[in-house]
């Protein structure tokens, strides 16, 4: 099941750069991930980190969940638990559920995100200025820091943010984090 996920990511991921009509290394040059490694992307030879694929949604103007969205089936406005896409960044220890899928007409987005102790996660660039996040904690400890301020959020803690520029996603080595972000 996770390989034929991985091999729709990567079909959808070329299909998105030819889509713009550019060349591997145009890609390359907008994303900053190297020629090598999109092809490799491309080629379902590997899957791509967390970071990576924040940096290529970045260059394509899209949200994770809206380019993960575009690789499942047919999703329907009702999801039962076991139909919710999940994409898991094993080399990062990242897990990502997407509880609402984006859908045409809708702006917000509803994801599940675990980090395993130690983690750290940056995203230097956005898919959009001035995207909306609201971040609420489950379990754990989330060390998030975007516009030059940095917040520690533990079980119940909130916060609401407009992103511009880089973003980190951190957890302390004695714990992981579970949290949900909502997307605007």
């Amino acid at each position: 099941m996770e390989e034929q996920a991985d091999d729709r990511l990567a079909a959808r991921l070329k299909q998105l750069r030819q889509e713009k009509t550019w060349s591997l290394d145009d890609l390359a040059t907008k994303s900053g991930v190297s020629r090598a490694s999109l092809s490799r992307l491309e080629n379902a030879e590997v899957s791509p980190t967390a970071q990576v694929l924040g940096k290529l949604c970045a260059a394509y103007g899209l949200t994770t969940s809206r380019l993960l969205y575009m690789v499942e089936q047919d999703a329907p406005l009702k999801l039962t638990a076991a139909q919710q896409p999940v994409w898991v960044d094993r080399k990062n220890g990242f897990t990502r559920r997407s509880i609402s899928p984006p859908s045409p007409g809708f702006a917000g987005e509803v994801v599940r995100c675990e980090l395993r102790p130690g983690a750290n996660i940056t995203y230097d660039k956005l898919p959009r200025e001035g995207l909306e996040h609201h971040i609420h904690v489950l379990e754990g400890v989330l060390i998030f820091s975007v516009n030059g301020q940095t917040y520690d959020l533990s079980p119940g803690d909130s916060l609401r943010v407009k992103l511009f520029g880089e973003t980190r996603f951190e957890t302390p080595a004695h714990t992981g984090a579970v949290y949900f972000i909502f997307v605007v």
